[in-house]
């Protein structure tokens, strides 16, 4: 590195924080440890050398709205110099992806961050491209990114890119080719023993393959046998212990079948971490990198892609955006330089570095605003291009949602005319995490009438109406070009613009609170709104309000009336408009109009989705409104709550089963489905019941809906549970939040860390981290939590995993579908029972599958959390329960083995101190 770049990084003092403690490497070699407030102040008021800024400064005390100064975030030269490669927001993380040794104290941490940011400058000078790299630093530069002039330095010393900073990277990216319809895949079965051979293929020559992962290959063979009716697929349910190899099993199997009759398989997930897995494990499938691209396609939703005319229009407004905007995009542009697929949420891109939780939906296409062929970007599309390449694909890694997307899709086009784009409907399918397929349908066929959602769809036909960070494309302003020429359907859009200002506007939550609504949705959503907290049990209550919709007051009534007429008023002329915009579709081959028709396509298939799906539906709803609701469904009103504040308002219908319509639309159009899980089974059903506990299992898969039933198989998992874990319930804690935590605190110091505390409120985990978080930190022991560090889960999961040592508080979205192997993880704390919340939804579904759906509903998320603890053979692990009233049988879902041990609280601390062998309290802390 060169010398003046090399003194300037040396004169920059670097800062390294725990909870309250700070430890500062200056310009001179020294170390000093100033109080957290005087370190604060420092930093603030002089810039330094960093691990993810605000993480660093939040540990100090410093608040969001707080000045942070501008600091040289090492994690942020990272993202830049090495796009998307894998590093978590830690000197840690940052240390091993460098190739150097791990810091273990602060102080080393401090010297550290200085090493790796001139290896980093060091690397700059032969980054790929780099006159386009060169003029992404001088756009960031003038978001006074700090470390924009040193990069340039290295990068750009003739200063071409200082003239020319622009952030348009998109430019480079390669085109996308349609490949020709594949065509009706085969029938040919895969055979058990066939199944079993591929199986040794996939985990290696010289490995052994347990009997049970073979049995269970053996046994998803039976899920791609040749179907012998229609509506009669071969569907196989599977429940596998944990450390069996469930991923491998099935996909013996699969990838046989797809080659064999060249067709695809859909594997299907819940959550994205398993998603990742079984992409890992693909690689043992199809070694060769080329064929595994070829063959293979991950799919996710698309409010996961970057748009890239979000992108394009976000970077146009360059240099206006505030500092920390300008760096983040231009962190992003660098990432579209080398990412695999796009995925800016779940992908490789580092998520650590979005300056706010907006700042992602506002790079994507959450919000319907896609105009698909009209884009100029549109050959260049990540989610155009994954969608292109699941036609031709073998084997397509989708989640639950999606899968049924993509199966609803194909329904509606039964029948219709031609479908245009070549695909084929999937035909076989495996479903892993398979418990959560009733969630994953509860919430695809819901209709929610909501504040929200009608902001939507008024946003999507208007446009966004005076927000400057969203682009003006409503469904007017791309068809007004289009239908120039047509003066009767010009008169209908604009029948249509008017009449969407019955929706919700901008700023339609004040209103609803100041009682000013204004339009025919608002005002009934003022009424749905006066209707719950009329009837609520507590008004004040942080978490939300409902109620049923029978009896409905008067004002309900009278503005459901009203409301319904106005979605009329849209719809018909939306209709009109469809069925005009086929006509020319079909009829015109102009010129003129073939400028338009990609416009045209798009539009049209937003209109139908909304005209024949969306307003149907609601209209259905809001007819019944003082009524029961149809069979097999139920409807309620409620204000949405977060931290008291409110952010929706509406109407929900809910079928109570909706594993009825998941199999109606997905499983029976299908020739076979492999349906797979941990917890798939109740273990303890009630009396009266098979002992087996498959019923629970039909209800969460809906396979109970099935002609033919489906072919059932459990295999035990292969860890010795009884000699790995305990389980342990606490006796003398109570609901009381000192006690609460202080339990935390001595569990966790027990274990010497790796611990996972969950809990299912928000309230009580920030009330935890507080009360803890000091006494932790004295000891050496991180700790995270979710709600509280600025971090999304993806990100505080790496740095839990990466650190043995830290400890992690979260709710539901850490129970399950988190992989954290080995002693990182090595204790679980349930704060209490997670019985299911008995709102009016959920009380519909007991009455319907039984008083014991609490019970099973309670066992399956008891053993998630304890799911979390077990990954490998070498693992050991503590399962613990502060809830003294857990009654035995909620127990029973546990692994059978393990006894349970109901102990108080100092006897649980040395049991787990002494089960973990951990040493003496004094030894814990680390050498600092």
């Amino acid at each position: 590195m060169d010398n003046p770049i090399r003194e300037r990084l040396d004169a920059i003092p670097a800062l390294v924080a725990t909870f309250r403690r700070a430890v500062i490497g200056m310009a001179d070699g020294r170390f000093v440890e100033p109080p957290a407030d005087v370190a604060l102040t420092m930093a603030v008021g002089t810039p330094h050398l960093t691990a993810h800024t605000g993480m660093t400064l939040q540990r100090l005390g410093w608040q969001r709205n707080d000045p942070r100064g501008v600091h040289y975030d090492v994690l942020e030269l990272f993202a830049f110099v090495r796009p998307a490669q894998a590093v978590a927001p830690s000197v840690g993380s940052l240390a091993r992806a460098m190739g150097i040794g791990a810091p273990q104290s602060l102080a080393e941490q401090a010297s550290v961050l200085r090493v790796v940011a001139q290896m980093l400058l060091g690397e700059a000078e032969t980054v790929k491209n780099r006159p386009m790299a060169a003029r992404i630093a001088a756009a960031m530069g003038q978001g006074r990114w700090p470390w924009a002039e040193l990069l340039l330095q290295r990068m750009d010393p003739e200063g071409r890119a200082r003239a020319t900073p622009r952030m348009d990277s998109w430019r480079d990216l390669p085109e996308w080719d349609d490949a020709p319809p594949q065509g009706q895949p085969g029938s040919l079965p895969v055979l058990p023993e066939e199944a079993r051979a591929h199986l040794s293929v996939i985990v290696g020559e010289g490995a052994e393959v347990r009997r049970a992962q073979s049995d269970y290959a053996a046994l998803a063979a039976e899920a791609f046998r040749p179907r012998l009716h229609e509506n009669e697929p071969a569907v196989v349910l599977a429940e596998a212990g944990t450390g069996l190899g469930k991923t491998a099993g099935y996909l013996a199997p699969a990838a046989l079948w797809a080659e064999r009759n060249e067709g695809t398989v859909w594997i299907s997930t819940y959550t994205k971490n398993l998603q990742r897995q079984i992409a890992q494990e693909l690689r043992r499938v199809y070694p060769d990198p080329a064929v595994l691209a070829e063959k293979v396609t991950i799919r996710k939703g698309r409010e996961n892609y970057l748009c890239l005319l979000n992108f394009e229009e976000q970077t146009g407004r360059l240099p206006v955006l505030i500092e920390r905007e300008t760096v983040a995009l231009g962190l992003v542009a660098r990432w579209l330089m080398a990412t695999r697929d796009g995925d800016l949420i779940g992908g490789d891109f580092p998520t650590w570095a979005f300056p706010s939780s907006g700042f992602a939906p506002g790079l994507t296409d959450k919000q319907g605003e896609c105009i698909y062929g009209a884009c100029p970007h549109y050959r260049r599309c990540f989610l155009e291009r994954v969608g292109r390449r699941s036609r031709t694909s073998r084997i397509v890694v989708s989640n639950h949602a999606l899968t049924m997307v993509e199966a609803a899709r194909h329904a509606a086009l039964r029948g219709a005319e031609g479908e245009g784009n070549g695909s084929s409907p999937p035909l076989r399918y495996v479903f892993d995490e398979g418990h959560h397929i009733f969630d994953a349908a509860d919430s695809f066929y819901a209709i929610h009438i909501s504040g929200r959602e009608g902001a939507e769809l008024r946003r999507w036909i208007r446009g966004p109406e005076g927000r400057s960070g969203r682009r003006g494309r409503g469904l007017v302003e791309r068809l007004s070009a289009v239908l120039d020429d047509e003066p009767k359907e010009l008169d209908r859009l604009n029948e249509i613009a008017q009449a969407a200002l019955a929706l919700p506007g901008e700023g339609w939550l004040g209103r609803l609170a100041s009682e000013a609504p204004r339009g025919a949705m608002e005002k009934f959503l003022m009424a749905v709104r006066a209707q719950a907290r009329a009837r609520a049990e507590d008004v004040q209550s942080p978490y939300g309000l409902e109620c049923e919709v029978i009896p409905a007051m008067p004002e309900l009534l009278a503005n459901a009336i009203a409301f319904t007429d106005a979605l009329k008023a849209l719809r018909d002329p939306l209709l009109s408009l469809s069925l005009r915009l086929r006509e020319m579709l079909r009829e015109r081959n102009d010129e003129v109009f073939s400028q338009h028709r990609l416009r045209v396509e798009a539009a049209l298939r937003g209109i139908e989705r909304r005209a024949l799906m969306q307003i149907p539906h609601w209209i259905l709803a809001l007819d019944a409104i003082g009524e029961p609701a149809p069979g097999g469904h139920v409807d309620w009103l409620s204000v949405e709550r977060f931290e008291g504040h409110e952010y929706d308002i509406g109407l929900y219908r809910h079928a109570i089963d909706p594993t009825v319509s998941f199999a109606l639309e997905v499983l029976e159009p299908a020739h076979g489905a492999f349906i797979t899980s941990a917890t798939l089974r109740d273990r303890a059903p009630k009396e009266g019941e098979a002992a087996d506990g498959w019923r629970a299992a039909e209800i969460r898969t809906g396979a109970g809906h099935l002609v033919v039933p489906a072919q059932r198989a459990s295999f035990e998992s292969p860890f010795d549970y009884a000699r790995q874990s305990r389980i342990i319930v606490v006796t003398d804690v109570s609901r009381d939040a000192d006690m609460l935590s202080a339990a935390y605190r001595d569990l966790f110091i027990a274990a010497g860390g790796g611990a996972l505390g969950l809990f299912t409120s928000v309230r009580s985990l920030r009330a935890t981290h507080r009360a803890i978080a000091p006494a932790l930190s004295q000891r050496g022991l991180p700790l995270l939590a979710q709600h509280v560090d600025g971090l999304d889960t993806g990100s505080l999961v790496d740095l839990f995993r990466e650190d043995e040592n830290s400890c992690l508080l979260g709710t539901d979205a850490l129970r399950d579908g988190v992989d954290v192997p080995g002693r990182s993880l090595r204790l679980v704390v349930f704060e209490r029972v997670p019985w299911p919340r008995p709102d009016i939804l959920h009380k519909a579904r007991r009455a319907q599958f039984g008083r014991s759906y609490d019970d099973q509903l309670t066992r399956l998320r008891l053993a998630q959390g304890f799911g979390r603890l077990i990954r490998r053979a070498s693992d050991r692990g503590v399962f613990v329960l502060l809830d003294a009233r857990a009654p035995s049988r909620l127990l029973a879902g546990l692994p059978a083995g393990v006894e349970v041990q109901r102990l108080r609280l100092a006897e649980a601390v040395g049991e787990v101190r002494e089960f973990l062998h951990q040493p003496g309290l004094a030894d814990n802390r680390p050498a600092q």
